[in-house]
């Protein structure tokens, strides 16, 4: 926000000139939030940024079943440049849903990581993502509760867990029930040490579901904060949004006397679980071949300078530290 508003000019370049530009010049407007943008447009002049990047080349995936990645993209950050490199397009399968043929579906890669990291250091709350939301008047708990089975009724990977079958983890979905809100009455003073208490206890991937809801009402019952604590392995920063969004539409039906009524969702993460499987399937050892050849040799430990001795066991605090630079340092990062 304290960024200088761009002088943006697009759409006012070449304009599409085949079907598969257009489709572009469409998938480039609509994740950089442009109402249209011509062929030689730079993306990361328009805002881009790597986090844009990540989601417009999944977009492209998806609407061409092409397979490009990001360095393509930032090689070639225009329409133009990407639909050179689109023309000797390698097509993967569709993403659909499916279901595993004896029932347990696998971790994706990035759900593995995190399930490996807690049987490494044990269930702790770094992977916890917390959001915490003042509310203003009265919040009606049982349409709350309600709504909270509703939105983990459309999202599976919300009541998911990940016993362990023959040595490997793999997904379990559970059934969607009526999840009580608990509410922690605390002093306005602690408010603060309890909200931070609830947001660090930590999940068992096995047995816990990896979202939980708490309520702190406020003095004399007037408002309160709401905290949703969800588990990395569930979402991340980008599924805030969809979740929060479904959970409002869901307690304005619950309050209402109704169900929410949603579209059904065209795939589920375990769809896409076992589609990632598929798509590494056929060239999924040659990956491994050649990080085994690249990383062959290299130190258990990086010896890199510190300013201090690296702790037995791990804690994963963070700090705020505040330094002061020159104004030709601040000139040349600007």
């Amino acid at each position: 926000r304290a960024l200088p508003a761009p002088a943006l000019t697009t759409g006012a370049g070449r304009a599409a000139r085949n079907p598969r530009e257009e489709i572009l010049c469409g998938l480039f407007a609509d994740v950089l939030g442009l109402p249209g943008i011509g062929i030689d447009d730079d993306f990361f002049a328009l805002g881009g940024h790597s986090l844009l990047a990540t989601r417009l080349i999944s977009r492209i995936r998806a609407a061409l079943g092409c397979e490009v990645g990001i360095p393509d993209l930032f090689r070639r950050p225009t329409v133009a440049g990407l639909d050179a490199v689109l023309s000797h397009e390698v097509r993967r399968p569709a993403l659909s849903r499916r279901d595993a043929e004896d029932g347990a579906v696998p971790l994706s890669f990035a759900q593995q990581r995190l399930w490996f990291l807690q049987q490494w250091d044990g269930p702790d709350p770094t992977y916890n993502v917390p959001v915490a939301m003042r509310i203003d008047g009265d919040l009606d708990l049982n349409a709350l509760s309600a709504a909270v089975r509703d939105v983990t009724q459309r999202h599976a990977c919300l009541r998911t867990v990940f016993p362990v079958r023959d040595g490997l983890a793999h997904q379990h979905v559970l059934d969607a029930v009526e999840i009580p809100v608990p509410v922690v009455p605390v002093p306005e003073l602690l408010r603060d040490a309890a909200l931070d208490e609830l947001a660090r206890e930590a999940f068992d991937l096995a047995a816990d579901r990896p979202l939980r809801v708490g309520y702190l009402p406020g003095p004399d019952g007037d408002g309160g904060v709401l905290l949703l604590v969800m588990h990395h392995i569930a979402g991340d920063g980008w599924s805030l949004t969809p979740l929060l969004r479904d959970l409002g539409e869901a307690y304005t039906a619950a309050r209402e006397g109704r169900r929410p009524t949603w579209d059904e969702l065209p795939v589920r993460y375990t769809d896409y679980a076992l589609w990632q499987r598929d798509v590494l399937a056929e060239n999924g050892d040659e990956q491994l071949a050649y990080w085994r050849e690249r990383l062959d040799g290299m130190p258990a430990e990086l010896d890199l300078p510190t300013d201090r001795v690296r702790p037995a066991v791990a804690d994963h605090q963070g700090a705020t530290v505040t330094a002061a630079v020159d104004v030709a340092v601040r000139d040349g990062l600007v």
